[in-house]
């Protein structure tokens, strides 16, 4: 693969970490919707944010099937109405992997600009469904969501990214 200038040599990605950070982003959804902020319309999901990651930079370990069973745990663990959020995840797992090559090429911070619209539709699945079902509107306040979303993506590119980072040891016979 092209590598854009100064972009960083990564190492393979262990799998155990991608399978870590998703449990990890599942349980830190269901605690924070539990004992933080409730379930605000206006709060992240961290969940999303870690699947469109591990979507974009592996796509063959984490797809659809991940992400719509993952939406299965958050609908059960809310309570509310079953395939919500598996729903929404899948569509946006589905985006992921239509930009996942272009997202790429670009900036972190411009990462963050193009993600954004993947969470604003995914927010606006889950409110069509629970309108669909004679659920009301969540607020104004409900579009913060995929705002804060896509200020936290360079944040976790940053975590989930560190542990492929290679060590600046320069070596006279491996120019890599």
């Amino acid at each position: 693969m092209i590598m854009r200038p100064g972009q960083r040599l990564l190492m393979p990605v262990n799998p155990g970490f991608v399978w870590a950070s998703l449990v990890a982003a599942l349980l830190l959804t269901m605690v924070a919707n539990m004992v933080v902020w409730g379930r605000a319309a206006w709060a992240p999901d961290l969940l999303s944010i870690v699947l469109v990651f591990w979507t974009v930079h592996q796509t063959r370990r984490v797809g659809m099937a991940v992400a719509f069973v993952a939406g299965l745990l958050v609908d059960v663990h809310h309570g509310g109405l079953l395939g919500q959020h598996a729903l929404a995840y899948t569509v946006l797992t589905y985006l992921a992997i239509m930009v996942h090559r272009r997202l790429r090429w670009f900036a972190v911070m411009d990462q963050a600009v193009q993600v954004f619209p993947l969470f604003l539709l995914a927010h606006g699945v889950e409110v069509l469904l629970s309108l669909l079902v004679g659920g009301g509107l969540p607020g104004w306040w409900a579009v913060l969501a995929p705002v804060l979303e896509a200020l936290l993506w360079p944040l976790v590119s940053l975590v989930l990214l560190a542990p492929q980072r290679r060590a600046p040891d320069p070596d006279e016979n491996r120019p890599l």
